[in-house]
Protein backbone atom coordinates (compact mmCIF):
# COMPACT_ATOMS: atom_id res chain seq x y z
CA UNK A 1 0.00 0.00 0.00
CA UNK A 2 2.86 2.36 0.78
CA UNK A 3 4.30 1.89 -2.70
CA UNK A 4 0.96 2.62 -4.36
CA UNK A 5 0.39 5.72 -2.23
CA UNK A 6 3.89 7.08 -2.87
CA UNK A 7 3.44 6.61 -6.63
CA UNK A 8 0.22 8.63 -6.51
CA UNK A 9 1.88 11.40 -4.48
CA UNK A 10 4.85 11.51 -6.87
CA UNK A 11 2.49 11.96 -9.79
CA UNK A 12 1.09 15.10 -8.17
CA UNK A 13 4.34 16.49 -6.76
CA UNK A 14 7.16 15.41 -9.10
CA UNK A 15 9.63 18.06 -7.87
CA UNK A 16 11.10 15.94 -5.06
CA UNK A 17 11.50 12.28 -4.09
CA UNK A 18 8.56 11.07 -2.01
CA UNK A 19 8.94 9.07 1.17
CA UNK A 20 5.82 8.48 3.26
CA UNK A 21 5.84 7.49 6.93
CA UNK A 22 2.89 5.64 8.47
CA UNK A 23 1.72 5.52 12.08
CA UNK A 24 2.31 1.77 12.12
CA UNK A 25 2.67 -1.41 10.10
CA UNK A 26 -0.15 -3.87 9.47
CA UNK A 27 0.18 -7.48 8.35
CA UNK A 28 -1.00 -8.55 4.92
CA UNK A 29 -4.76 -9.02 5.04
CA UNK A 30 -5.28 -6.68 8.01
CA UNK A 31 -7.51 -3.65 7.45
CA UNK A 32 -6.96 -0.02 8.48
CA UNK A 33 -9.89 2.35 8.99
CA UNK A 34 -7.75 5.30 10.04
CA UNK A 35 -4.11 4.83 9.16
CA UNK A 36 -2.16 8.09 9.43
CA UNK A 37 0.65 8.98 7.01
CA UNK A 38 2.90 12.00 6.71
CA UNK A 39 5.07 13.16 3.79
CA UNK A 40 6.81 16.33 2.63
CA UNK A 41 5.34 18.16 -0.34
CA UNK A 42 6.87 21.02 -2.32
CA UNK A 43 4.18 21.56 -4.95
CA UNK A 44 1.37 24.14 -5.07
CA UNK A 45 -1.48 21.82 -3.96
CA UNK A 46 -2.95 23.04 -0.62
CA UNK A 47 -3.34 20.43 2.11
CA UNK A 48 -7.15 20.33 1.99
CA UNK A 49 -7.13 19.43 -1.71
CA UNK A 50 -4.79 16.44 -1.42
CA UNK A 51 -7.52 13.86 -0.59
CA UNK A 52 -9.53 14.53 -3.74
CA UNK A 53 -6.41 14.70 -5.90
CA UNK A 54 -4.98 11.45 -4.51
CA UNK A 55 -8.25 9.52 -4.59
CA UNK A 56 -8.46 10.17 -8.31
CA UNK A 57 -5.18 8.26 -8.73
CA UNK A 58 -5.58 5.52 -6.12
CA UNK A 59 -7.31 2.14 -6.54
CA UNK A 60 -10.75 1.74 -4.95
CA UNK A 61 -9.23 -0.28 -2.07
CA UNK A 62 -7.33 2.78 -0.78
CA UNK A 63 -9.00 6.06 0.16
CA UNK A 64 -7.64 9.26 1.69
CA UNK A 65 -10.25 10.68 4.06
CA UNK A 66 -8.58 13.93 5.14
CA UNK A 67 -5.32 15.87 4.95
CA UNK A 68 -3.87 18.76 6.91
CA UNK A 69 -0.61 20.65 7.20
CA UNK A 70 1.48 19.84 10.28
CA UNK A 71 4.66 21.37 11.82
CA UNK A 72 8.02 20.11 10.51
CA UNK A 73 8.74 18.20 13.73
CA UNK A 74 5.41 16.30 13.66
CA UNK A 75 5.75 12.56 12.97
CA UNK A 76 2.94 10.13 12.12
CA UNK A 77 4.56 7.34 14.14
CA UNK A 78 6.62 8.96 16.91
CA UNK A 79 4.10 11.71 17.74
CA UNK A 80 1.33 9.18 18.36
CA UNK A 81 0.14 8.57 21.93
CA UNK A 82 -1.81 5.41 21.17
CA UNK A 83 -3.05 2.97 18.55
CA UNK A 84 -6.41 1.24 18.81
CA UNK A 85 -7.32 -2.04 17.07
CA UNK A 86 -10.64 -3.84 16.77
CA UNK A 87 -10.95 -7.57 16.12
CA UNK A 88 -14.30 -8.98 14.94
CA UNK A 89 -15.37 -12.60 15.49
CA UNK A 90 -18.43 -14.18 13.87
CA UNK A 91 -19.51 -16.75 16.46
CA UNK A 92 -22.49 -18.22 14.59
CA UNK A 93 -22.81 -21.71 13.14
CA UNK A 94 -23.63 -20.72 9.56
CA UNK A 95 -21.03 -18.96 7.36
CA UNK A 96 -21.92 -15.47 6.16
CA UNK A 97 -20.34 -14.32 2.90
CA UNK A 98 -20.88 -10.66 3.80
CA UNK A 99 -18.79 -11.07 6.96
CA UNK A 100 -16.07 -13.42 5.75
CA UNK A 101 -13.67 -10.69 4.56
CA UNK A 102 -13.94 -8.73 7.81
CA UNK A 103 -14.22 -11.30 10.59
CA UNK A 104 -13.02 -14.65 11.92
CA UNK A 105 -15.74 -17.28 11.63
CA UNK A 106 -15.35 -19.26 14.83
CA UNK A 107 -18.36 -21.57 14.76
CA UNK A 108 -17.46 -24.67 16.81
CA UNK A 109 -18.57 -23.43 20.25
CA UNK A 110 -20.34 -20.43 21.70
CA UNK A 111 -17.53 -18.32 23.10
CA UNK A 112 -17.63 -17.46 26.80
CA UNK A 113 -17.30 -13.69 26.48
CA UNK A 114 -17.21 -13.21 30.26
CA UNK A 115 -14.11 -15.39 30.56
CA UNK A 116 -12.55 -13.58 27.59
CA UNK A 117 -13.29 -10.23 29.22
CA UNK A 118 -11.64 -11.39 32.45
CA UNK A 119 -8.55 -12.45 30.51
CA UNK A 120 -8.43 -9.11 28.71
CA UNK A 121 -8.48 -7.21 31.99
CA UNK A 122 -5.22 -8.86 33.08
CA UNK A 123 -3.41 -7.10 30.20
CA UNK A 124 -4.03 -3.55 31.43
CA UNK A 125 -0.96 -1.52 32.35
CA UNK A 126 2.69 -1.52 31.35
CA UNK A 127 4.15 -5.02 31.03
CA UNK A 128 6.60 -7.14 29.09
CA UNK A 129 4.49 -8.85 26.42
CA UNK A 130 7.26 -10.92 24.82
CA UNK A 131 4.88 -13.92 24.77
CA UNK A 132 2.78 -12.02 22.22
CA UNK A 133 5.61 -11.00 19.87
CA UNK A 134 6.23 -12.85 16.64
CA UNK A 135 9.72 -13.86 15.61
CA UNK A 136 11.50 -11.33 13.42
CA UNK A 137 10.73 -8.22 15.47
CA UNK A 138 13.41 -5.52 15.50
CA UNK A 139 12.29 -3.97 18.80
CA UNK A 140 14.93 -3.75 21.52
CA UNK A 141 12.39 -4.76 24.19
CA UNK A 142 8.84 -6.04 24.48
CA UNK A 143 7.45 -3.60 27.04
CA UNK A 144 4.35 -1.62 26.14
CA UNK A 145 1.32 -0.17 27.91
CA UNK A 146 -2.20 -1.47 27.33
CA UNK A 147 -4.35 1.57 28.04
CA UNK A 148 -7.84 0.24 27.43
CA UNK A 149 -9.62 -3.02 26.57
CA UNK A 150 -13.19 -3.59 25.47
CA UNK A 151 -15.23 -6.67 24.55
CA UNK A 152 -18.79 -6.41 23.24
CA UNK A 153 -21.20 -9.09 22.01
CA UNK A 154 -24.09 -8.39 19.66
CA UNK A 155 -25.89 -11.69 19.08
CA UNK A 156 -23.33 -13.85 17.21
CA UNK A 157 -20.78 -11.06 16.70
CA UNK A 158 -18.00 -10.32 19.16
CA UNK A 159 -15.76 -7.27 18.86
CA UNK A 160 -12.60 -6.89 20.91
CA UNK A 161 -10.77 -3.57 21.09
CA UNK A 162 -7.25 -3.04 22.39
CA UNK A 163 -5.67 0.38 22.83
CA UNK A 164 -1.97 0.68 23.64
CA UNK A 165 0.95 3.07 23.48
CA UNK A 166 2.35 0.69 20.86
CA UNK A 167 1.96 -2.90 19.70
CA UNK A 168 4.54 -5.60 19.16
CA UNK A 169 4.93 -7.42 15.85
CA UNK A 170 1.89 -9.71 15.48
CA UNK A 171 0.72 -8.93 19.03
CA UNK A 172 -3.02 -8.47 18.55
CA UNK A 173 -3.47 -11.62 16.46
CA UNK A 174 -1.56 -13.69 19.04
CA UNK A 175 -3.62 -12.22 21.88
CA UNK A 176 -6.82 -13.04 20.00
CA UNK A 177 -5.72 -16.62 19.37
CA UNK A 178 -5.27 -17.07 23.12
CA UNK A 179 -8.53 -15.28 23.95
CA UNK A 180 -10.51 -17.63 21.73
CA UNK A 181 -8.90 -20.58 23.50
CA UNK A 182 -10.15 -19.04 26.78
CA UNK A 183 -13.62 -18.51 25.31
CA UNK A 184 -13.80 -22.14 24.19
CA UNK A 185 -12.68 -23.45 27.57
CA UNK A 186 -9.39 -24.83 26.28
CA UNK A 187 -7.37 -22.33 28.34
CA UNK A 188 -8.18 -20.91 31.76
CA UNK A 189 -7.94 -17.22 32.55
CA UNK A 190 -5.16 -18.04 35.03
CA UNK A 191 -3.19 -19.95 32.36
CA UNK A 192 -3.68 -17.09 29.89
CA UNK A 193 -2.23 -14.64 32.41
CA UNK A 194 0.61 -16.96 33.39
CA UNK A 195 1.70 -17.37 29.78
CA UNK A 196 2.26 -13.69 29.13
CA UNK A 197 3.56 -12.79 32.58
CA UNK A 198 6.24 -15.50 32.35
CA UNK A 199 7.00 -14.71 28.67
CA UNK A 200 6.13 -18.31 27.76
CA UNK A 201 6.38 -17.64 24.01
CA UNK A 202 6.70 -21.34 23.17
CA UNK A 203 3.18 -21.94 24.54
CA UNK A 204 1.57 -19.24 22.41
CA UNK A 205 1.12 -21.13 19.14
CA UNK A 206 -2.20 -19.89 17.76
CA UNK A 207 -2.62 -16.61 15.92
CA UNK A 208 -6.00 -15.33 14.78
CA UNK A 209 -6.34 -14.81 11.01
CA UNK A 210 -5.71 -11.30 9.65
CA UNK A 211 -9.07 -10.43 8.09
CA UNK A 212 -10.82 -9.88 11.44
CA UNK A 213 -8.34 -7.21 12.52
CA UNK A 214 -8.63 -3.49 11.82
CA UNK A 215 -6.51 -0.51 12.89
CA UNK A 216 -9.33 1.60 14.24
CA UNK A 217 -7.55 4.88 14.97
CA UNK A 218 -4.32 6.54 16.06
CA UNK A 219 -4.30 9.16 18.80
CA UNK A 220 -2.15 12.30 19.04
CA UNK A 221 -1.70 14.96 21.74
CA UNK A 222 -3.71 17.43 19.65
CA UNK A 223 -6.51 16.48 17.22
CA UNK A 224 -5.33 16.89 13.64
CA UNK A 225 -8.36 15.69 11.64
CA UNK A 226 -12.13 16.25 11.87
CA UNK A 227 -13.67 13.50 13.99
CA UNK A 228 -15.88 12.30 11.12
CA UNK A 229 -12.79 11.64 9.02
CA UNK A 230 -10.93 9.31 11.34
CA UNK A 231 -12.79 8.35 14.53
CA UNK A 232 -14.22 4.83 14.54
CA UNK A 233 -14.57 4.72 10.75
CA UNK A 234 -14.98 0.95 10.53
CA UNK A 235 -18.72 0.18 10.25
CA UNK A 236 -20.19 -2.21 12.81
CA UNK A 237 -22.05 -5.24 11.54
CA UNK A 238 -25.42 -6.35 12.89
CA UNK A 239 -27.07 -9.78 12.85
CA UNK A 240 -30.76 -9.94 13.67
CA UNK A 241 -31.15 -13.72 13.74
CA UNK A 242 -28.77 -15.46 16.14
CA UNK A 243 -27.51 -18.89 15.17
CA UNK A 244 -25.27 -19.78 18.12
CA UNK A 245 -23.15 -22.92 18.28
CA UNK A 246 -23.33 -25.10 21.42
CA UNK A 247 -21.73 -23.94 24.64
CA UNK A 248 -18.55 -25.74 25.75
CA UNK A 249 -19.50 -29.14 27.17
CA UNK A 250 -23.05 -29.03 25.79
CA UNK A 251 -24.50 -32.21 24.27
CA UNK A 252 -21.53 -34.13 25.61
CA UNK A 253 -19.14 -32.52 23.16
CA UNK A 254 -15.89 -31.51 24.91
CA UNK A 255 -14.33 -28.20 23.97
CA UNK A 256 -11.20 -29.88 22.67
CA UNK A 257 -13.14 -32.09 20.25
CA UNK A 258 -15.31 -29.25 18.99
CA UNK A 259 -12.27 -27.04 18.44
CA UNK A 260 -10.87 -29.64 16.04
CA UNK A 261 -14.08 -30.09 14.07
CA UNK A 262 -14.07 -29.91 10.28
CA UNK A 263 -14.77 -26.33 9.07
CA UNK A 264 -18.28 -25.68 7.78
CA UNK A 265 -16.89 -24.02 4.68
CA UNK A 266 -13.44 -23.38 3.17
CA UNK A 267 -11.68 -20.59 5.00
CA UNK A 268 -14.17 -20.42 7.88
CA UNK A 269 -11.50 -21.48 10.36
CA UNK A 270 -7.90 -20.37 10.27
CA UNK A 271 -5.63 -20.87 13.24
CA UNK A 272 -2.00 -20.56 12.29
CA UNK A 273 1.20 -21.88 13.79
CA UNK A 274 3.57 -18.96 14.19
CA UNK A 275 7.00 -19.65 12.74
CA UNK A 276 10.11 -17.49 12.45
CA UNK A 277 9.99 -14.92 9.70
CA UNK A 278 12.27 -15.60 6.73
CA UNK A 279 15.56 -13.65 6.72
Amino acid sequence: MQEVLEAAIAGLDPQRPIRSVAAGRTDSGVHAAAQVVHFDAAGPIPAQRWPKALNGRLPATIRVRAATEVPPHWHACFSARYRRYRYTIHNGRTPNLFLSAWSWHRYQLRLDDQAMEAALQTLLGEHDFAAFQRAGSRRAHARTTIQEVLLERQEDLLSVELQASGFLYGMVRLVMGQLVAVGEGRLSVAAFERRWRTQARSEVREAAPPQGLCLLRVGYPEPIFPEAAWYDCQPRFQLKSPDPPPAPGASGVPASAAANATPASPGSLEVTEVSPAPP
